[in-house]
């Protein structure tokens, strides 16, 4: 019974992303992106350090050093995947107000888009795994973990998808594009269920795992972008999409185990 659930999870960060990109002009999209880094920088940093984390080392399966030795590990992991172009997180894109300069999302899209495509490929299959380990580990964890992920995926294809407009891409092969990709995210989950579920001893190294992924994006990525000198108003609106981010992952947490 737990497949579908993956299944369905890993399903539907690539189906919001590629509808609210469809849905949406760039202009509000470009402004909509800006919000939701804020939003999941927070659900992410909430969801693996409130809730992944605590699972993991409250588990009694594994000692402390040596969850905490995955978790450094975890760290450089993505570190190295990300200097190697394969774990792409891309929220950045011409007229961002991060003062990229011309042509920069051609360069982003690369030859024929297919930068975009496999870095993006590769991250949301691990995405996959990811979102598999937690929900054989807790039905509950699974959803929590599902949601972060969902979170950073809609602006970061989103993000991907203004870069193929401006790479000169139609409309509909950059939607085809990031489907594709966000269907990596389901071979990913597949494949983590018929790997992992034999193998639960893992399973606090696999969470520690997932936990570095969100906690290496959020910091790395996610919260340079909102330390850029804004105006007062700007600086509160940040604030408090990253509070909503962080409250959300309270409440849905409570919600759960009540």
């Amino acid at each position: 019974m737990i497949l579908p659930y993956i299944v369905l999870a890993t399903l539907a960060g690539g189906v919001l992303s590629v509808v609210v990109a469809a849905s949406l002009t760039v202009h509000v999209l470009g402004r909509l992106v800006k919000h939701l880094v804020s939003l999941s920088a927070g659900v992410l940093l909430g969801t693996a350090l409130l809730q992944v984390l605590p699972e993991a080392f409250e588990s009694g399966q594994a000692s402390s050093h040596a969850l905490f030795l995955t978790l450094l590990a975890g760290l450089l992991f993505f570190f190295l995947l990300e200097k190697a172009e394969l774990y792409r997180h891309g929220h950045h894109h011409e007229g961002d107000g991060h003062e990229h300069h011309h042509h920069y999302d051609e360069e982003q899209a690369g030859r024929g888009g297919w930068s975009v495509l496999v870095g993006d490929s590769i991250h949301n299959f691990c995405d996959g795994v990811i979102i598999a380990a937690a929900f054989l580990a807790d039905v509950r964890l699974g959803a929590m973990t599902a949601l972060a992920i969902i979170a950073h995926e809609i602006p970061q294809e989103v993000g991907d998808y203004i870069v193929l407009l401006n790479a000169g891409f139609s409309r509909a092969k950059a939607l085809l594009f990031n489907a594709i990709s966000g269907l990596a995210a389901v071979v990913g989950g597949v494949a983590g269920y018929l790997v992992v579920e034999p193998w639960r001893a893992l399973f606090p190294y696999l969470l520690v795992v997932a936990s570095s992924s969100f906690v290496y994006i959020a910091v790395a990525d996610l919260l340079p972008q909102l330390q850029r000198r804004l105006h007062w108003r700007d600086t509160l609106a940040q604030l408090g999409w990253l509070a909503a981010g962080l409250l959300s992952v309270v409440a849905i947490g409570g919600l759960s185990r009540h």
